[in-house]
């Protein structure tokens, strides 16, 4: 019997002779689903906001820096200028490793609800296209980016290079998620698992050999971008420039249509990832003798056995230690990192912690426990799950760093302590004010929807690159002692919030609320 849209006849219609109708039910499918997510946003003011700031920002970054003292000089113009080109690789590198680490991308809409409607692998690639921009990272380099291009560009070509610059960013976010797509294909193919983690660690290998040996500099100056960057600062009257934009444009369209086809690989193919999670079989371990061990025994579990949470520390813990090593970072400028991981370790789970607990949070709630020891044990699992992606990305960058002094060292500890206890804090109360229902099980999955998550990263990022700022300035101060002074306000303070934060847990009102959400 015929079943009229479903989702398996979507997938034989691409194959059919009607995909250019399958292709424009796809659009238009995106299109239905991104309007639901915006009806379904709480506080449209404040995305309408959101969303003027980032034009506003976009705009500034690509006007201002070319009034700015030195702009379109020889001296730090022209260093700028040459680096241009390892910015745009960093956005398509950015690309690849966030849509990888998601398993093809964010969701426009959640498996759970996806289940009945008949969307298409199509409709789920060209989603995930469009929500990859909600990502701070993604914004940062783009303005990074932007603003490179306008404050090294002589203004006579400004306005070229800015659109070549943008067309870029769209096609390596495009081919960025081709590439995602093609990789979550083979991992769920036989054997994926092993093809994908092996060749990972060919690349690392591949890319450690290359800094050790000296070739970096080499590689760099032979890099595709360069061409596109010469391009797109020619003579508006050479046929170089109109060439480099017909480049661009069908990659973009190539790209566009190259993703649709490992993405419907990937559809017919099994999670083996998230059904081995679901169906492994782990040795019961003795009892832990206190509540509080028990409960953090099991949020241990639900964490460390969700697929996004092992891909997404993998990829925030090595990802940044690989830089500080591959960029030769001194300690004091270390103490950056510890902040960054941290954030973004929260953006996996905590800034929505209670969704871990799903429809289980009701039978937690009937547990003889009290709700405090709940709450205490969620934030150790939190502080412990951030301490461990930081701490690694600082043995990573340690490897070339050599020893550091008494000062370096106090300052990236009391960095370590303040920017967790700050992260965690924030999260958790963030977790209390606006819960969502979430389905972590999901590789794809984020715990809160986009326009949040976008808040949620500039918060955290702000305040804990300001918080490593701080620090890295007190490493060069010959007295380790001052960055312990300096790290007691900032504890005080944070731990104040965390147990306003508790208090309010305590409130059974306020715990129902957060329970009956995240179990909807």
């Amino acid at each position: 019997m015929p079943t009229a849209l479903s989702s398996t006849d979507a997938d034989t219609s691409y194959a059919a002779p009607g995909r250019l109708a399958s292709a424009r039910r796809a659009v238009v499918d995106v299109a239905i689903l991104f309007e639901f997510r915006r009806q379904a946003v709480r506080r449209r003011h404040l995305s309408r906001v959101l969303s003027l700031v980032f034009v506003a920002i976009t705009l500034g970054a690509a006007v201002v820096p070319a009034f700015m003292p030195g702009a379109h000089g020889a001296g730090r113009a022209f260093d700028i200028l040459l680096l241009t080109p390892t910015l745009m690789a960093g956005i398509l590198i950015l690309n690849m490793g966030s849509a990888i680490g998601s398993g093809g991308g964010r969701e426009l809409i959640s498996r759970d609800q996806a289940g009945p409607h008949p969307i298409s692998p199509t409709t789920d690639h060209l989603g995930a296209l469009l929500l990859a921009p909600l990502n701070i990272a993604w914004m940062i380099q783009a303005w990074v980016l932007l603003g490179a291009v306008s404050y090294s560009v002589i203004p006579g070509r400004l306005v070229q290079a800015e659109v070549t610059m943008v067309l870029w960013i769209v096609m390596g976010t495009a081919l960025g998620q081709v590439i995602a797509w093609t990789v979550e294909a083979v991992r769920r193919g036989p054997g994926g698992i092993a093809v994908s983690r092996g060749t990972l660690v060919a690349v690392a290998l591949g890319a450690g050999v290359i800094q050790l040996t000296g070739h970096t500099t080499r590689l760099l100056d032979r890099l595709p971008t360069v061409w596109f960057l010469a391009g797109g600062t020619s003579s508006p009257l050479s046929w170089r420039l109109w060439e480099t934009v017909l480049v661009l444009l069908t990659g973009i369209v190539a790209a566009l249509v190259a993703g649709a086809v490992p993405a419907h690989v990937a559809a017919r193919r099994m999670a083996r990832d998230e059904a081995r999670m679901e169906t492994d079989q782990h040795a019961p371990r003795p009892m832990p003798r206190s509540v509080l061990g028990i409960l953090v025994r099991t949020d241990r579990a639900s964490v460390w056995r969700s697929v996004p949470m092992r891909r997404g520390v993998l990829v925030l813990a090595v990802g940044p230690g690989l830089v500080a090593l591959f960029g030769d970072l001194k300690w004091a400028q270390m103490t950056i990192l510890p902040g960054l991981v941290a954030s973004g370790g929260a953006l996996l789970f905590g800034v929505n912690a209670w969704c871990l607990d799903g429809r289980g949070a009701l039978w937690r709630e009937n547990l003889p426990a009290p709700a405090t020891t709940l709450f205490d044990a969620r934030t150790l699992v939190l502080a412990e799950f951030l301490g461990i992606a930081a701490l690694i990305t600082i043995l990573v960058g340690a490897l070339r760093a050599g020893v550091p002094n008494p000062q370096e060292l106090a300052a990236l500890v009391a960095t370590l302590v303040v920017v967790t206890l700050q992260v965690v804090g924030a999260a958790l109360r963030w977790s209390l004010l606006h819960p969502y229902p979430v389905d972590l099980r999901s590789a794809r999955a984020t715990p809160a929807p986009p326009a949040a998550m976008v808040g949620y990263s500039a918060r955290l990022a702000t305040s804990t690159t300001f918080t490593g700022l701080v620090f890295s300035g007190c490493a060069h101060v010959p007295d380790w002692r001052l960055s312990l002074i300096v790290a007691m306000p900032c504890l005080l303070w944070s731990a104040t919030r965390l147990v306003r934060t508790r208090h309010r847990w305590e409130d059974p009102v306020t715990r129902a609320r957060v329970v009956s959400t995240v179990a909807a």
